[in-house]
C-alpha cells in the first residue's frame, strides 16, 4: 500500500530499478577508469600500497558489473516497452531506442570481452591482453553516450549535471596523465643521451687498444 501511495507499484518498480542501476553502474565505471587513469607506472596512488590498489580496482569492477548486470535485466524484464535480451549484447537488434540501446550493447560487450580476458590471462600472450585490456577505456565514453541517449532523465536537473561532472572528472584526469607523461620525456631523453655517451666512450676505447 505504501509503495501506491508514493506511485510505486509492480509495473514501475522495474522502470524504477533499471534507472536508478543505470546511474550507478556509470558512476562505478568512472571510478574504476578514474582509478586505471590516475595509478602511476607502479600501480600505486598516493597513499596507497600497490595492493590496496589492485584490491580497489578489482572490487570496483566486479561491483560495476553487477550493477550492469542488474541494469540489464531490470531492463528486458520491463514490460513497458519491448527490448529482446539479444539487445543487451546485440548492437541495434532492439525494436525500442535502437541506437541508445545499441551503444549499451557495445559497452557491454568491451566489458564482456575484458573480463574474458582477464580470466584467461594465463592462456594469453600479454600483448593480446593487454590490446583487449585496454578497450575498457573506449568502453567509458560509450556507455557515458548509452546513459544520455537512453534516458531523458539524464538530460535534465541534476543528473544531467552528474553526467557532466563525470564527464569532467575522466577529461581531468586524462590531462592530469598527459602532463605527467610529459614531465617525464625529459628525464627519458637524459638517460638515452647517457646511454648513448656511455656506448660512444666505450666505443673510443676499444679504437684506441686497437
Amino acid at each position: 500500500m505504501l509503495a501506491n501511495v508514493r506511485g510505486i507499484d509492480s509495473t514501475t518498480a522495474l522502470w524504477y530499478a533499471s534507472r536508478a542501476t543505470g546511474v550507478v553502474a556509470l558512476l562505478l565505471l568512472t571510478a574504476v577508469l578514474l582509478l586505471g587513469i590516475l595509478v602511476t607506472r607502479q600501480g600505486r596512488l598516493p597513499g596507497l600500497p600497490r595492493f590496496a590498489v589492485t584490491g580497489l580496482h578489482r572490487n570496483l569492477s566486479l561491483l560495476a558489473v553487477a550493477f550492469v548486470a542488474v541494469h540489464v535485466l531490470t531492463a528486458v524484464t520491463d514490460g513497458y516497452v519491448n527490448i529482446p535480451l539479444t539487445a543487451a549484447v546485440v548492437p541495434l537488434a532492439s525494436p525500442y531506442e535502437p541506437l541508445a540501446l545499441g551503444l549499451g550493447a557495445v559497452s557491454l560487450d568491451i566489458t564482456i570481452a575484458v573480463i574474458a580476458t582477464s580470466l584467461l590471462r594465463r592462456h594469453l600472450s600479454r600483448r593480446v591482453w593487454r590490446a583487449v585490456h585496454l578497450l575498457a577505456y573506449a568502453s567509458w565514453p560509450v556507455a557515458w553516450l548509452h546513459s544520455i541517449t537512453a534516458s531523458s532523465d539524464m538530460r535534465h536537473g541534476w543528473m544531467f549535471a552528474l553526467a557532466i561532472g563525470t564527464a569532467l572528472a575522466v577529461v581531468a584526469a586524462v590531462i592530469w596523465r598527459l602532463a605527467a607523461a610529459a614531465r617525464d620525456v625529459p628525464r627519458a631523453e637524459r638517460v638515452g643521451l647517457l646511454m648513448s655517451a656511455v656506448h660512444g666512450a666505450h666505443g673510443r676505447e676499444r679504437t684506441t687498444r686497437r
